[in-house]
């Protein structure tokens, strides 16, 4: 260890994997260099006091969309990320399958956008449509550092089985991953033109075409194509209870099947699409009132069966989600009214004061869920997603004794609405380290935008699960 090290972060609670007690924390450079009792620390230029705060590992938005411009882009996107207490995001790129362009291509293109605009560091994953020709670039890509890929089993980016399969192959056999948007896709499509047909357009009317045995449905058929091809899948925001069943019966014979669900279907429900309309249409759509899905998500991140939270941050133009209020499918030029939300700047407040102060969740269960377990399967750990000697000195500190109320106007997302208008919560990230240096300090940037860095990303490693009590 040094004689002297450049930060020493005293007196918090610091949450670990499985617990959370008081220690310091000594940085040196861009790496976490020792933890332990303040008496064991070295010397050290600066000292940040935590008394009375909780100590987490930088936490990790594995589920963001960034846009291009206009919209919310890097610049606005890795803004937001870093306001709201996170140190990295991992976004979903796409290709030009127009232009033929290549995954290497697409991720050099993207590596340069993020390079010169992100305040926070950034893996990426990649969305796959029916491209056969796209394919042949995925050990290439893999190799490059990205390692997981999406594909939809439903919309207008949807993919067939077969496809899926052949992905799924050079995938497992590359050492990545594969995620899906599982809903089936025909059976949707079915509902939706019966819906439209008989009038039935209202917003409300919307979570009616895409029930939860369509969503369990494409899981299973998913998780049969995973087991098959001896492909890692992970199951991205999972709605319901039924789909958590097949995801719980996959695991439990030992197959590698991982699952994610979002704020909003922890929190919301379909009656949202009375209140505020075309502006809570997001895929899958929130599900009933009755809480037997959010009470079963909530459970299955409890003891383990989910893995992961993350935003679904995906911001779509108010003027194109006000159209939506007369026909919620689609727009009177015929295009489709947008799904999505903008949630990267609500998920860390909600997830504290939802999860560890209302629900009385343990801290360490926060930072599994929005550190360590991202970081597992997407290929950044132990870089990333843990408070240990040799890691990145990637820290969020969160003051617990704070009551605030959430507004649109105070976000920095270009939408101007979120689905969580004047909802109170407690607590707030006081401050962020990335890379040992100071990136947010109550409320304000202290770091300029192109300070974030591209982390290549390796195989998937296991997240860790269990009872959280």
């Amino acid at each position: 260890m040094p004689e002297i090290v450049d930060t020493i972060i005293d007196g918090g609670i610091v949450a670990f994997s499985s617990n959370a007690f008081e220690a310091s924390i000594a940085i040196k450079g861009e790496k976490i260099v020792a933890v332990g009792n303040k008496s064991t620390m070295p010397k050290a230029k600066n000292y940040i006091d935590a008394t009375g705060k909780y100590v987490l590992p930088g936490l990790i938005d594995c589920h963001v969309h960034i846009r291009e411009k206009p919209g919310d882009d890097w610049g606005i996107g890795s803004k937001a990320a870093a306001l709201a207490g996170l140190t990295t995001i991992i976004p979903f790129g796409e290709y030009n399958s127009e232009k033929k362009e290549t995954l290497p291509q697409a991720i050099k293109r993207w590596k340069e956008e993020a390079g010169r605009e992100s305040l926070v560091d950034y893996s990426f994953h990649y969305i796959l449509s029916n491209t056969p020709y796209i394919i042949d670039s995925l050990k290439e890509a893999i190799q490059m550092g990205v390692s997981s890929y999406k594909m939809f089993m439903t919309y207008d980016h949807r993919v067939s089985d077969s496809f899926i399969a052949n992905v799924m192959e050079v995938v497992a056999k590359n050492g990545g991953i594969v995620q899906l948007h599982a809903e089936n896709g025909d059976v949707i499509e079915h509902l939706m033109n019966k819906s439209i047909s008989e009038g039935n357009t209202k917003p409300s009317d919307f979570p009616d075409t895409c029930p939860p045995w369509a969503e369990e449905e494409a899981i299973n058929r998913g998780i049969l194509l995973a087991k098959m091809t001896d492909c890692p899948l992970y199951i991205v925001h999972l709605t319901s209870k039924i789909g958590l069943n097949r995801i719980i019966d996959a695991q439990l014979t030992g197959q590698q099947v991982w699952g994610e669900t979002c704020p909003q279907y922890l929190l919301l429900d379909e009656t949202a699409l009375e209140k505020i309309g075309p502006f809570a249409k997001i895929g899958p759509p929130l599900r009933p009132a009755d809480g037997l899905n959010q009470t079963a998500l909530w459970d299955g991140l409890k003891n383990g069966y989910l893995s992961t939270i993350g935003s679904d941050h995906s911001p779509a133009p108010s003027e194109k989600k006000e159209l939506g209020w007369e026909n919620i499918f689609r727009a009177p030029n015929g295009d489709p009214i947008p799904f999505g939300a903008p949630s990267i700047e609500t998920l860390v407040p909600l997830i504290f004061s939802e999860g560890v102060i209302k629900r009385e969740f343990p801290i360490w269960w926060m930072s599994r869920m929005l550190s360590e377990n991202p970081a597992r399967i997407f290929g950044l750990y132990p870089q990333k997603g843990i408070i240990q000697p040799g890691s990145d000195a990637d820290l969020l500190i969160i003051d617990p004794d704070t009551t605030s109320i959430i507004k649109a106007k105070d976000h920095q997302s270009t939408t101007g609405y979120t689905p969580y208008e004047d909802w109170e919560i407690k607590g707030k990230p006081w401050m962020t380290l990335l890379r040992g240096n100071v990136l947010l300090n109550d409320g304000k940037l202290e770091q300029n935008p192109g300070v974030g860095n591209f982390i290549h990303a390796s195989s998937p490693i296991p997240p860790i699960s269990g009872i959280s009590h």
